[in-house]
């Protein structure tokens, strides 16, 4: 069984999280630039066994695309052309970013730390990524439910 990592795409840094090999807790990985991305993730994944992608995908409070959406979009075609024998999995990420921040400075860490971009695009990776192990769960106790 692999893990499954997570994606916070930006434009300049991009937050990754990695699920433990149960697919149960979501944990921060790192943060890097957007740039170094694809070889970052090859050369994870020619380390570690990882069964498929978790990406955030940026949608408008009305639901639409942001002006984010078309470059997380073609950043998953990349990904699929370079594991097609791996899942994607898309996840709306509304509200994560802020979300990170308020869990940053719940968590005690000081000003200077939460100004920190790299640590909130981790923690929102984190989040996006729990965000998924939970909606599995409940598909998971559906079908227990009902089926």
């Amino acid at each position: 069984m692999g893990k499954v990592l997570a994606i916070d795409y930006g434009l300049k840094r991009t937050g990754l999280a990695i699920s433990d090999d149960t697919k149960t807790f979501a944990f921060g990985l790192t943060t890097v630039p957007t740039q170094t991305l694809h070889q970052f993730i090859t050369d994870y994944c020619a380390i570690h066994p990882i069964d498929g992608f978790v990406v955030g995908i940026p949608r408008r409070l009305n639901n639409l695309p942001s002006q984010s959406t078309p470059h997380v979009e073609g950043f998953i075609r990349r990904l699929i052309k370079l594991f097609p024998e791996k899942q994607v999995y898309r996840v709306d990420e509304r509200f994560t970013s802020s979300m990170a921040t308020q869990s940053i400075i719940d968590s005690g860490v000081k000003k200077k730390g939460r100004q920190d971009k790299n640590l909130v695009d981790m923690v929102s990776a984190i989040i996006i990524l729990q965000s998924w192990i939970e909606s599995r769960d409940i598909t998971r106790d559906r079908e227990n439910e009902f089926g």
